[in-house]
């Protein structure tokens, strides 16, 4: 079964054929998907889109490009909208110092409200970092001072160095179509150096649609190209690269129910041995 652990099925590319697209997802074997929140006044979208499927669920958060206009944001919002049923973590969030969208000051302020609430609520962060090595490794090792928290570096295109880090603080990697590009060795070769049990696949639809398909819209349906190629940076045959990226599994448990408020049943994605 094919995991896109990053969808933004939201985005106005998809208005006109969101219901197509879901479709084609889950013909070419897509068996879940993982719908972003990218801002809160989106989110309501974003979160219905996971009631209405029962193979997407959502996060909740806000993009680094949005923190500007969430510079008052506390956990404790995201905390109650993750209360939410179908709600899986927290994010996506972090640093962007590529375009600086927003402030820097502010990314980090509202970085770190986002961490106070994976931390509360047990959820993993979705981590979206660039151009900020050496500010989001002070950031993740400082708040994980203070307490733990699952992370996941999405789309990571990162350094080596803040790579070992996260490494070090259990974070999970999830690769995209970057890594197909012809330009993009220099990720290749930190996706070689990733704990083999902590990577898993994405789109990021509808942007970096992976080789073929470069330049067109993305959408689910590619996430088979990034397998592919994951599979061979990493020397595994097919079989190997299916087994490792869907050790996240989804469950029925009355605890998550309870959690989310859900009602008697809910999902709960795990890993094969311990809970993501």
């Amino acid at each position: 079964m094919l995991i896109d652990s990053h969808v933004n099925l939201h985005a106005p590319q998809f208005d006109e054929d969101r219901d197509a697209v879901i479709a084609r997802a889950r013909a070419a074997g897509v068996g879940l998907m993982v719908e972003i929140s990218d801002r809160l006044t989106t989110f309501e979208a974003t979160h219905a889109l996971a009631m209405a499927h029962d193979d997407i669920w959502c996060t909740v958060g806000v993009h680094p490009h949005e923190a500007k206009d969430a510079a008052d944001l506390t956990a404790q919002t995201l905390i109650d909208l993750a209360a939410r049923p179908r709600v899986v973590g927290i994010g996506e969030c972090g640093l962007d110092f590529h375009y600086d969208l927003s402030p820097r000051d502010i990314q980090a302020t509202v970085f770190r409200q986002h961490i106070a609430a994976a931390r509360e609520t047990g959820l993993p962060l979705v981590v979206h970092t660039r151009e900020a090595d050496a500010v989001m490794g002070t950031i993740l090792a400082e708040e994980h001072a203070v307490g733990p928290f699952k992370l996941l570096m999405h789309c990571y295109t990162s350094g080596q160095e803040l790579a070992d880090l996260a490494v070090k603080l259990g974070a999970w990697f999830s690769v995209s179509g970057i890594a197909t590009f012809k330009t993009a060795e220099a990720v290749r070769a930190v996706i070689r150096t990733l704990p083999a049990d902590r990577i898993i696949v994405e789109t990021d639809c509808p942007y970096l649609a992976p080789m073929p398909h470069r330049g067109r819209r993305n959408e689910p349906a590619y996430v088979g190209h990034v397998l592919e190629k994951l599979a061979d940076i990493r020397g595994w045959s097919a079989e190997e690269a299916d087994r490792r990226t869907t050790a996240f599994r989804v469950r029925w448990t009355h605890e998550h129910a309870r959690r989310a408020g859900g009602g008697d049943s809910g999902l709960r994605i795990v890993r094969r041995r311990a809970a993501w």
